[in-house]
């Protein structure tokens, strides 16, 4: 490759669609995933995110479109490109009755791994998910979330080019969830390219460079979560609330370039403003300076939901 050549995606689909019956489940889908990228496809139940995915890993025939994995075309009697792909479904895929250690060693050797390989990737996928204490404990001990740990841990063994996970998080508690979502931010770390579904806009907004609005089969709008913001026109508020020359903080911070409106309510200043994290520092000085004594500073930020709102006409959840 040439210096400064960007590696070539991991994931190319293009206009795919699966129909069922008088449903089109999947209308057209297109997008790309790069190497150690976390793309995300987030929308409601239903969407049409498990059919996508299915296709993707060639457990379901798509009517039209076509997807290439590691630069190798996609389809239900192409066996060899699955190698690229870890498929983490949200159904569970482990033996209870085993520990977490003879189930990565069983389905490491289904995978093809074998001996001082085999060992060296169950310890160290058992490293990346949090496990390794655990490792000898029967999995029926575990909880909900150490269980949907190990099924990721079961994708990633093979060392996939590809890491599919679907919902990973549903029906877990939150100490589970935190635990789930950090391993999963260690894999783009690795270079991985993962393709994560979820109908959670504040996971969405955690783990994915990019992000896919999917709806109705078909992508919304796409992009980081910067972009899809501005799509809509979006902008931040911040809350200065405080004592003194509030009038002349008003003032004073009109003319602030980010500033594009102020208004004044009792104690309370609340100003529109374009990217409140960059400009908030400049607006405690100006509000100090011009005389307003501050007891608290609120940021509030358009986010995803807003976003989906906008395209769809409905909340992410419907």
């Amino acid at each position: 490759m040439p210096a400064g050549a960007q590696p070539p995606d991991v994931l190319v689909v293009d206009d795919l669609v699966r129909r069922f019956g008088e449903l089109t489940a999947v209308d057209g889908v297109s997008f790309r995933v790069a190497p150690g990228e976390t793309y995300g496809l987030l929308g409601p139940n239903g969407a049409g995110k498990t059919t996508t995915i299915s296709m993707i890993a060639g457990l379901v025939r798509a009517d039209a479109g076509t997807v290439t994995v590691a630069g190798s075309p996609v389809g239900q009697q192409k066996v060899a490109v699955r190698r690229h792909i870890g498929l983490v479904p949200q159904d569970l895929a482990i033996y209870p009755e085993l520990t977490a250690r003879e189930n990565l060693s069983f389905f490491g050797r289904l995978q093809g791994l074998r001996r001082q390989d085999l060992t060296r990737r169950v310890d160290g996928v058992l490293e990346l998910i949090g496990l390794r204490d655990r490792a000898d404990d029967a999995t029926k001990e575990f909880s909900g979330g150490m269980k949907r740990r190990l099924n990721i841990g079961v994708g990633l063994l093979h060392r996939p080019s590809l890491l599919i996970l679907d919902e990973p998080t549903v029906g877990v508690d939150p100490q589970s969830r935190n635990a789930i979502l950090e391993s999963v931010e260690a894999l783009s770390v690795e270079g991985m390219a993962v393709l994560y579904t979820t109908h959670y806009m504040e996971e969405a907004e955690r783990l994915c460079d990019r992000i896919a609005i999917v709806d109705s089969g078909r992508i919304q709008a796409e992009g980081t979560r910067e972009q899809l913001v501005r799509l809509i026109g979006a902008v931040d508020q911040v809350r200065l609330t405080g004592g003194g020359e509030i009038e002349t903080a008003a003032v004073a911070l009109r003319d602030l370039p980010a500033v594009e409106r102020v208004d004044v309510d009792t104690n309370v200043l609340v100003l529109t403003v374009r990217d409140a994290p960059s400009a908030v520092a400049a607006l405690v000085t100006g509000a100090s300076n011009a005389g307003m004594t501050l007891s608290d500073v609120e940021i509030t930020r358009p986010n995803l939901e807003s976003v989906f709102l906008h395209l769809t006409g409905k909340a992410l959840r419907d």
